[in-house]
């Protein structure tokens, strides 16, 4: 992020942190930029998951070869009440393709990935219509960089892996803004 008078007099790099409260300004107003409009997202393009009401909802993009997206997997076996949209997001190698193909073609989605990334289990090859194209354009539109990548009802995004207790909060925080 960079900073400069009404003239391009001056340029500075780096964060602006108000040193009464310590808090970062420029983080902040990074993470604004950096929101959507969930309404927004193709739902229809991602693995679905409801568990307990499902009334929070959480989109992630997420490879299947992703060590860190597996850690997530595992964190959010233990969070209830949330509807998980999972975009397959192949970018780590060409397995991932492969990969995301066949569980996005096998006849339970969810199942399918959930025992790749909690299981270790490799969904068997299948072969249909998906649309992995369509979401590594999305992706790139949205300016997702690595795996995971999460966004909350509120717009928010947090990229990389979150523990469970960190997870709940932010997904209590991002449905109530937009209830």
């Amino acid at each position: 992020m960079l900073y400069t008078d009404d003239k391009v007099s001056y340029i500075i790099l780096g964060d602006i942190v108000d040193a009464k409260t310590r808090k970062n300004l420029s983080q902040e107003r990074k993470q604004k930029l950096s929101q959507i409009k969930f309404s927004d997202l193709p739902l229809d393009l991602a693995v679905k998951q409801v568990k307990g009401n499902g009334k929070r909802v959480l989109a992630t993009f997420e490879d299947p070869n992703c060590t860190y997206c597996k850690k997530l997997a595992k964190e959010l076996r233990g969070v209830s009440d949330v509807t998980i949209y999972t975009f397959l997001f192949p970018i780590l190698s060409p397995d991932s393709v492969e990969k995301s193909k066949n569980i996005w073609c096998a006849g339970d989605r969810a199942k399918a990935w959930n025992d790749l990334m909690l299981d270790g289990k490799t969904p068997a090859t299948a072969n249909c219509d998906h649309p992995t194209d369509k979401v590594l354009a999305l992706g790139r539109k949205i300016g997702v960089r690595g795996t995971p990548a999460m966004f909350f009802a509120d717009g928010s995004r947090v990229p990389g892996y979150m523990p469970a207790a960190s997870l709940e909060k932010a997904l209590d925080k991002g449905s109530a803004d937009v209830r």
